[in-house]
């Protein structure tokens, strides 16, 4: 083809290109400045899942990715110590139960009647001894001393007092027997027990926290730890990441701050299924500025402070994953004018 055609050509091809360009630009939707659009990343809460005493671990039964559910048994220890140590504790329990039954049963009849015997036994004793010195005084006074030593007269006093004092000895004992266990010794016995008891419940416990349960419906992020281990409160043995609910952080400049709102509506897309939005409200709006030096306060970098905003996503379908990105878009409403701030403000004064 000839070169002064091919210029022409192009020339006329270049301003149609610039022509139809054009016209598409001007067929295009304006940014409407009542609609937000935010760049962010999914939130999710998590828990370090660890057991609350520590001994070997003896099965898991979740792995990476699982759902587990609010309660599940997720894991147990190896609970054969603590199950002796438990009996042990039933035993004690037992031996109080039984030593606090005898007190509040008092005596039986028949140490009631033994302590009887004794004292009447112990009475004739000190009767027959009563007689034997006066015997034994008689016959001394007769015969002026001559009839009895000094020494017979002292043995049988001697007698005298002994069962004397045997015989008060058996009247105490059977008065302690009749009257029965003193209060404090009962009260004694109660608190052993509940001691007792009280140690089986902490043995009860530790066998019940055995078992390492979800706390709330979730999914295994990570299994730390395998059967054969040791596990102590202070290690981890899953991390969970909590389902419902999710949020999207994500940053709003302090231009549009003024007319964000609690609870105001948005619309949540991720790259993998932007077609179907996920729905969303403002959960937070951050008091204090970030990204920004506190001590920068100019009016041309004012603008340029960012504020933390949290977004409560409902989703159903668990399409959410920690740290994804997604865009927020929110409808915030016309802009007020200055004119119609400085009439609320003036209105707002004149108020009595």
């Amino acid at each position: 083809m000839n070169p002064k055609i091919l210029v022409p050509v192009a020339v006329v091809a270049v301003a149609l290109t610039a022509g139809l360009a054009w016209v598409w630009a001007l067929q295009l939707p304006a940014d409407d400045p009542n609609r937000l659009t935010l760049y962010g990343n999914v939130d999710i809460r998590q828990v370090a899942l660890a057991f609350n005493g520590g001994d070997r671990i003896a099965s898991l039964s979740a792995s990476e990715g699982d759902s587990v559910r609010a309660g599940q048994v997720l894991g147990r220890l190896d609970t054969t110590a603590a199950r002796l140590r438990l009996a042990q504790a039933q035993a004690q329990v037992g031996v109080q139960e039984q030593a606090l039954r005898r007190l509040q049963a008092g005596s039986r009849a028949q140490e009631q009647a033994q302590a009887r015997a004794q004292l009447a036994a112990a009475q004739a004793q000190a009767e027959l001894a009563t007689r034997q010195l006066a015997r034994v005084q008689a016959t001394s006074d007769v015969t002026h001393g001559k009839g009895v030593s000094r020494q017979d007269l002292d043995n049988a006093r001697a007698q005298q007092q002994v069962t004397l004092a045997q015989a008060e000895a058996a009247r105490k004992a059977a008065e302690l027997v009749l009257a029965g266990p003193r209060r404090e010794d009962i009260a004694q016995a109660q608190q052993a027990l509940a001691a007792a008891q009280a140690a089986l419940a902490l043995v009860q416990r530790q066998i019940d926290e055995s078992e390492l349960r979800a706390p709330t419906d979730a999914v295994v992020r990570a299994r730390l730890l395998e059967p054969g281990e040791m596990a102590t409160p202070q290690r981890p043995v899953y991390t969970l990441a909590i389902t419902a609910p999710k949020w999207l952080r994500a940053y709003v400049d302090e231009a549009h701050l003024g007319r964000l709102r609690v609870g105001m509506p948005a619309q949540i897309r991720i790259d993998s299924d932007p077609d179907h939005p996920l729905t969303a409200k403002v959960s937070s709006i951050g008091s204090v500025a970030e990204f920004t030096p506190k001590t920068v306060q100019t009016p041309e970098l004012r603008t340029s402070l960012v504020y933390e905003l949290r977004m409560q996503v409902e989703d159903p379908d668990n399409r959410l994953r920690l740290g994804m990105p997604a865009t927020a878009q929110l409808n915030l409403g016309p802009q007020r004018t200055a004119a119609a701030a400085s009439t609320d403000t003036l209105t707002t004064g004149s108020r009595p």
